[in-house]
């Protein structure tokens, strides 16, 4: 039996249950704003890195439809991404706040290195991990920074 399969399911598994456990129920609209916008994301960054054939995933689930790790870029990432977001310490220093930037963007990178040394989940073809490490980084920023955006602007038509 191949890994790689018990691997995604595991995934899913697991951010569904963080997910189910750390998103609280007053801040679910803020979680699926997160996860939609970080989906934009993903499609189109991950597209661009998947054709110029800096990584490819030998084993995913939707093999005929895309070339992209499906559970990865439309579920995992932008899961990560809502949690990033919902729990973002705002009213910290920004020591606190590059920590947790820092510390996501690292346990992600570290985790997919190990996929792609032990797994066909991921294969670097011209790729580093410090472009992941990068790339989740500036992601994540961006994806925190429309959240700030759309939230006050959400919340100033609301009060109109």
């Amino acid at each position: 039996m191949l890994v790689e399969p018990i691997i995604l399911i595991s995934t899913i598994i697991i951010t569904s249950i963080l997910l189910w456990l750390y998103i609280p129920r007053s801040k679910l609209l803020d979680a699926h704003i997160s996860f939609l916008f970080m989906q934009a994301q993903t499609w189109l960054l991950g597209a661009i890195v998947v054709e110029l054939h800096l990584i490819e995933y030998p084993y995913r689930f939707v093999k005929y439809a895309y070339r992209i790790s499906f559970v990865y870029e439309y579920f995992i990432y932008p899961a990560i991404s809502a949690l990033f977001n919902v729990h973002f310490p705002q009213k910290k220093g920004w020591k606190v706040k590059t920590i947790y930037v820092f510390s996501y963007a690292s346990v992600l990178t570290v985790i997919e290195v190990i996929l792609e040394k032990y797994t066909y989940v991921i294969k670097y073809i011209h790729w580093y991990w410090y472009w992941t490490w990068i790339s989740l980084v500036i992601t994540l920023l961006i994806s925190y920074f429309y959240y700030l955006w759309f939230y006050k602007k959400w919340v100033k038509d609301k009060e109109t």
